[in-house]
């Protein structure tokens, strides 16, 4: 058994190398693993880093796809069973990579979503509070319509760990080329009657000093790409 891990990285030279040795030093027992960096045409260091990694396949862009581009170059490069995605930051740990996969080994479900939220709600007071309230309010916005367009009751579709059996991501050509792509994954994949389970995630969340990309103009396309996806066919 052989799990890809895609990690799409646009101007990330600050955590690419920390994130990649996070993952080699993951034991999956039996369950090998494929490291597949796409560097999307970034613009600072994240190249010349990408280079003197090793136990990576590193894949380069010319011009920048986003990031739904860069996950769809990743799944097509990918020879594992199952593929996990993979943000170049240090938002999330790869110690979750066996929870996160354990359903599909057993067989259980061919998807996996993670969740921040089964394992403790944001805290928007204290010492450890969280700075994104506005971030926070779309998510809850985002959930609760897909939930009530495809008739689910999950917590969380923007987290970033998600696995899924190669084939499917294969049999579900995405049109996306931004955040939204997983957005866009998931509801095709809920319309195709597709078992998919949630299990809990830890999320330490970065300031955009530090780098975080998404705004609030991503969560309008993200809204529309939910809509959009439950009228149209999907093939």
């Amino acid at each position: 058994m052989k799990l890809s891990i895609i990690i799409p990285a646009f101007n990330e030279q600050d955590t690419l190398e920390a994130v990649v040795r996070r993952i080699q030093a993951v034991d999956l027992g039996q369950v090998q693993k494929e490291i597949i960096v796409i560097n999307d045409a970034s613009t600072d260091r994240t190249q010349d880093i990408m280079k003197r990694l090793t136990g990576i396949v590193p894949i380069s862009h010319p011009v920048n796809a986003g990031k739904g581009g860069a996950l769809t170059t990743g799944i097509k490069a990918a020879t594992g069973d199952i593929v996990v995605f993979q943000d170049a930051d240090l938002e999330y740990t790869p110690d979750d990579y066996a929870a996160v996969i354990e359903p599909i080994l057993q067989g259980r479900c061919e998807a996996v979503m993670g969740s921040r939220f089964l394992r403790e709600r944001p805290r928007f007071w204290g010492k450890r509070r969280s700075p994104y309230w506005n971030h926070y309010v779309g998510n809850v916005i985002i959930l609760a319509v897909t939930n009530r367009l495809y008739g689910k009751h999950f917590t969380d579709y923007e987290g970033c760990y998600k696995a899924f059996l190669r084939r499917l991501l294969l049999d579900t050509p995405i049109e996306a080329r931004g955040f939204e792509f997983d957005n866009e994954l998931m509801c095709k994949l809920i319309r195709k009657g597709i078992r998919i389970e949630e299990v809990p995630i830890r999320y330490i969340p970065r300031t955009y000093a530090q780098g975080k990309k998404i705004t609030w103009r991503h969560g309008v396309v993200i809204l529309w790409t939910i809509l959009k996806w439950r009228l149209l066919p999907i093939g």
